[in-house]
Parts: C-alpha cells; structure tokens; sequence
C-alpha cells in the first residue's frame, strides 16, 4: 500500500514538475515573437462583442469571418464527407452536455467552442476507456484526474461523471493555454503532453502549429485537425480555436477595423438625422381655402 502511495506520488509531481518547466520553457521560447501580444489572456472577439458595440442583426451578417487555414481546407472537407452522419448523430444527443460545458467554460473564461473537444476525444461518451487508460467524455488519464481534483478509484471515478470531469477539462485546458497562449498548441498538448508540443517548438523553431505539426505525433497533428473538422461541422465556420495565435490577432484587427466603421456609419446617421429635422422650413405658404356659396343665398343678398 505504502508503495502505490508513494509511486503515485512520484508521477504525481513528476507531472506537476513537467508542467512547471514546460511553462518556464514556454515563456523563454515564445519571450522574442511575444513582444506584440504577450498577454496570455484568452483571445475572444465574436458576435457577441459586436452587439456590446451596438451592431444590429443585419450588420453581424457582414462581418468578416474567420478564414480557414489552407493546410486545413482539404483535410476538413474530407473528414466531413466521411464522417458527417457519425457527427449529426452526436449533435442530437449533444444538447445536455454543450449545456453544461457551455457554462463551465463561461465561468473560467474559455472559449466555449472548445466542447467539441470531447466529441473528438469521446464522442461525448461519459464511459468511453482508451486502451492506455484515460476515461470519460474528456479522456483524462487517472494522474492528470488526481491532479485536477478528481476522485480516481475502483469504486468511484470520477472522469465518468461528466460535470465534474468537465470542471477538471476547463481547468486543465486554462493551464495550458497560460503554458503555450494558442489554442490550437492548447489541443494539441491535451492529446500528447505539453512536452511533446515544447519539443516540436525547439525542433522546428516556430509556434505555428502547421509550421511545426510535422515535428509532433502523427495521432496529435490528426486530432488538432479533427477538432478543426468537427468545429465546422457544428458551427459552419471558424473561431479562434480553430487558428494560430498570429491569425486571431490578425482576425481581432479586421473585426476592431469593421466595428469602427460601424460607428462611422452610425455617427453619420445620427448627424444626418439631426440636421433634417432642424433643418428651417422653407416657403412656407399657407393655403386659404376657399368656402363655397350657395347660390340662392348669395342672390338674396
């Protein structure tokens, strides 16, 4: 018994190690292409910030989109001609849980497209058990579960349980985005490891996931591209999960460039409105209208 404990521990904070100096790595590696953006602030800029700016339903309907990598479009299209009846069957059953992980991931300030993350991994399948142990809807490894908060025994495991293995996702996912400040590197450190991510950074000297995915498992670059595919199979377009870091800001520069157009456009209305109705109103004759007689009476007088 004592050996178990102590073997636990060991892998315990074995991991807890990696992932501090994964982070320190991180911040050294990322320090020189960092310097116009180097909050690791989640990125977010979508619909719902352009209705705070006083955007109406028929301008959020010409607002730029985000555009798919090309590396992308072709694995998307094929993985969505083969595998689209697959996904429309998880989509019925998906109402339930996007609910829940739609307020987990509000509450810790993610990105809630990322639950389509646990259709790649699981299928949303709470029970689902990979061959080298991780569990649940979210596929934690029992370590990572422990490490997370979560009860990982025999008679209680709780990565089957999928709220409480969601909190532990968001968690996990938090941390790594403060670790690599990319989702698409996020997605990719969740199926391999962050070390696995770090080494493909130094290996290929870039933080572009399609410049560095070759330096990265084979099964990671699919289940980045995956997650890619499925994002677009629910949403019909993309988010800034499903870019690098470089495209999102570039992407959060031309929505800033379209909402102070917008406000151009409104600033415009409004003065134009206002100077038509204070506007003098010219020639302004009055008509007098002209009152019939009746004959007979005007032949009286």
């Amino acid at each position: 018994m004592k050996r178990k404990l102590t073997k636990r521990a060991l892998i315990g904070n074995g991991l807890l190690l990696l992932i501090a100096l994964v982070s320190v790595a991180a911040r050294q590696v990322g320090s020189s292409s960092a310097n116009d953006s180097s909050s690791t602030q989640p990125l977010s800029f979508d619909t719902v910030l352009l209705k705070l700016n006083g955007a109406s339903e028929t301008d959020l309907l010409s607002a730029p989109c985000i555009s798919m990598n090309k590396q992308a479009a072709s694995y998307v299209k094929k993985y969505l001609a083969s595998n689209s009846e697959d996904l429309q069957a998880i989509k019925s059953k998906s109402v339930s849980y996007f609910k829940i992980t739609d307020a987990v991931f509000s509450k810790y300030g993610l990105p809630q497209e990322l639950k389509y993350l646990a259709v790649v991994e699981s299928e949303l399948n709470t029970k689902a058990l990979s061959h080298v142990g991780a569990r649940g809807a979210w596929q934690l490894m029992p370590e990572t579960a422990r490490l997370l908060s979560l009860k990982v025994t025999r008679k209680n495991d709780e990565r089957t349980h999928f709220f409480k293995s969601t909190v532990a996702a968001a968690k996990y996912l938090r941390d790594l985005h403060a670790i690599f400040n990319d989702w698409l590197l996020v997605i990719a450190s969740y199926n391999s490891g962050p070390g696995k991510v770090m080494d493909a950074i130094k290996k290929s000297g870039s933080r572009n996931f399609w410049k560095l995915q070759n330096f990265l498992p084979a099964e990671t670059r699919g289940h980045v591209k995956r997650f890619v595919a499925t994002h677009y199979f629910f949403e019909g377009q993309g988010s800034v999960t499903t870019v690098t870091r470089e495209e999102a800001i570039a992407y959060k520069k031309t929505m800033l460039a379209f909402v102070e157009g917008l406000k151009v456009q409104r600033e415009k209305a409004t003065a134009t409105e206002i100077a038509t109705n204070n506007a003098p109103v010219k020639n302004d004759v009055i008509v007098k209208a002209e009152i019939p007689v009746d004959s007979k009476i005007a032949n009286r007088e």
